[in-house]
């Protein structure tokens, strides 16, 4: 990835993905990130009845996570010299679905001391049983607004489905066969590196670009057991397994074998995330987890 390409980049996914951390000073030393746009609260569920809740969606822990990231590595001859920032994930109940709120800044300095300030405010609403979600992202960069992304999805099952984008134009798009969306990815990744399965290729769509799905693969490593003494009470009797995810564009002439992002974590038992490492290609994040809290039910 060039560095002017990072006006542009969506900051990843799933889990994961994109936001500014409140509380979280910046590293020593360094420019704090240009605060993220004021966002709407997270999309309302949409109309209907209930949704009957996955196989496995009871062990997700409501939670607020806060992550420092600092640069790991970069790549040798490439643009980028420094990059820190910090990350604020929420997950909440809502009893019939899931809403998640993503909050990432990024500052990143090229090799001639110029720096860039990214900021992403990334919501959704996915319903419990998989199939529906709404989603909005606003990206900025230097402080000015550069991109933003709302709609909402359906799915039919595993036969694929449609996504109806409101910005940043009105469209609509096919979801092909066996897409699923990002809570149910970290539900069954969970589920399937607890049975010792080693790999999920799916398609997997969450709204954070305006192109549709994007084909993924994630790898498992062996179950661990709970930690003896976990930093976090959250923590406490929680299994985990590390897990690496690859993003790739679905335009076949990209190139099948290269992804366009990719990131590793350890993913415990109730959803919370650890030791990311954020690859963009010039440079590589790691992402520490700083705080951690529980957060009540909405229901």
């Amino acid at each position: 990835m060039r560095l002017r390409d990072l006006l542009g980049t969506p900051w990843g996914s799933t889990a994961l993905a994109a936001t500014l951390a409140l509380g979280l000073a910046a590293p020593a030393g360094a420019q704090a990130p240009a605060p993220a746009p004021t966002a709407a609260p997270a999309p309302n569920p949409l109309p209907g009845a209930a949704p009957q809740a996955q196989e496995g969606a009871e062990a997700m822990a409501a939670h607020r996570a806060a992550y420092r990231l600092s640069l790991a590595r970069s790549r040798p001859g490439g643009q980028v010299g420094q990059a820190e920032g910090a990350m604020l994930f929420e997950v909440r109940d809502a009893c019939d679905g899931w809403t998640t709120r993503q909050r990432l800044g990024i500052n990143v300095v090229d090799r001639a001391g110029d720096t860039v300030e990214t900021s992403s405010d990334y919501s959704t609403w996915e319903s419990k049983d998989g199939r529906r979600l709404r989603f909005t992202l606003t990206q900025s960069a230097q402080g000015a607004v550069m991109k933003r992304i709302t709609g909402e999805a359906e799915l039919n099952g595993d036969q694929g489905g449609v996504v109806r984008y409101e910005q940043p134009e009105a469209q609509q798009l096919t979801l092909p066969p066996g897409t699923i969306l990002p809570m149910t990815h970290t539900i069954r990744a969970l589920a399937m590196a607890k049975a010792g399965q080693k790999m999920l290729n799916v398609p997997l769509f969450d709204g954070t670009t305006d192109e549709g799905a994007q084909d993924t693969t994630t790898l498992f490593s062996a179950w661990t057991p709970p930690e003896a003494n976990p930093r976090f009470p959250l923590l406490a009797d929680q299994g985990s397994a590390r897990m690496r995810i690859a993003f790739f564009s679905r335009d076949a002439s990209a190139g099948a074998s290269t992804p366009e992002y990719e990131v590793g974590l350890r993913y415990f038992a109730n959803g919370v995330a650890d030791d990311m490492k954020m690859d963009f290609g010039d440079f590589v994040l790691d992402g520490k987890l700083e705080k951690l809290e529980p957060l009540p039910h909405d229901c």
